[in-house]
C-alpha cells in the first residue's frame, strides 16, 4: 500500500513538499536510540514523484493523506468543536501539542522527554490485518509559526510483512519500523509545510510519521482529532 497524498494541482503539491531518506539516532542526548529521523539534504519533489503520489481508484478514504485548511465562515464556538459537522459524530479531540522551533521532529515519549523519531499511532489497537482501517488524525496548525508533516513512503503492514515470518499474529509497532531500517530496506520520507490555519487529515496508525519545525524561528502548536471521516470534508490546499 503506497502513499498516497490527494491532490488536483501537482504544481502545488510539489511547492511545499520535499523528500530525503532517513538515518539511525545513537548517542544523541535528545533522541532515543535507534529512533528513525531525517537525513537531510531535502530535495524538491519532480513532477514524477508528485504523480506517482496521486491516489488511484483503489485507494480508500481510511488510507488517503489530505491537505486543508479551516473552512471559511465563523469559527465554532469551541476549538474542540471543529470536528463535530465533518460527519463522524464520534470523533474524539486529542488535544493540543506545543512544538519548539527548530526541532527536526517533535514528538516526546512522556517517560523521559527524549524524542521518538518516526513512529506510528496505536490509539485504535488494531492488529497488522486492520491496521488500514483505523482512524485518520486531523491536525491544524495554530501558530505562530510554520510546522511540517513528516510521512514515510512504505505503510506499517508492508514493514511488518517484509520482517517477520507471521505479520498476522503481530500489532505493528514503531520497534517494527526501527527493525526495517535498521535492516537496510529503502525508505524516503517526505516533508510538507503547514501554515498557520492549514493542516491534514492522515492514517497515523498505517504510515509512518511525526511533525518537525526545523529550520523555523518561530514555535508553533498543533491541535488533533481523531476519526473516520470521508475524503474531501475540509476544503483542500493542493
Amino acid at each position: 500500500m503506497n502513499l498516497a497524498i490527494a491532490h488536483t494541482d501537482p504544481a502545488a503539491l510539489i511547492e511545499r513538499c520535499q523528500v530525503t531518506g532517513v538515518r539511525i539516532a545513537g548517542g544523541e542526548p535528545e533522541y532515543e536510540d535507534g529512533a528513525v529521523l531525517p537525513s537531510g539534504l531535502w530535495r524538491p519533489l519532480t513532477g514524477e514523484t508528485a504523480a506517482r503520489l496521486k491516489p488511484t481508484t483503489d485507494t480508500s478514504d481510511s488510507t488517503l493523506v489530505e491537505l486543508i485548511r479551516l473552512p471559511d465562515g465563523p469559527p465554532p464556538t469551541s476549538l474542540a468543536g471543529l470536528a463535530d459537522p465533518l460527519g463522524d459524530p464520534d470523533a474524539v479531540h486529542l488535544g493540543q501539542a506545543a512544538s519548539p522551533a527548530e526541532a527536526l521532529t517533535t514528538t516526546p515519549n512522556y517517560q523521559d522527554g527524549r524524542r521518538i523519531g518516526l513512529h506510528i499511532d496505536n490509539w485504535d489497537k488494531l492488529d497488522h490485518h486492520a491496521k488500514h482501517t483505523g482512524r485518520r488524525r486531523l491536525c491544524i496548525n495554530l501558530g505562530p509559526g510554520t510546522r511540517y508533516l513528516l510521512l514515510g513512503d512504505t505503510d506499517i503492514q508492508t514493514i511488518c510483512r517484509t520482517i517477520h515470518h507471521d505479520p498476522a499474529s503481530r500489532y505493528p509497532h514503531t520497534d517494527d519500523l526501527r527493525a526495517y531500517i535498521a535492516g537496510g530496506h529503502q525508505f524516503s520520507v517526505y516533508r510538507l509545510r503547514l501554515e498557520p490555519g492549514e493542516g491534514y487529515v492522515a492514517p497515523t496508525e498505517l504510515l509512518p510519521h511525526d511533525g518537525s519545525t526545523e529550520g523555523q524561528l518561530l514555535p508553533s502548536t498543533a491541535t488533533f482529532w481523531l476519526g473516520h471521516w470521508p475524503r474531501g470534508v475540509l476544503p483542500a490546499l493542493v
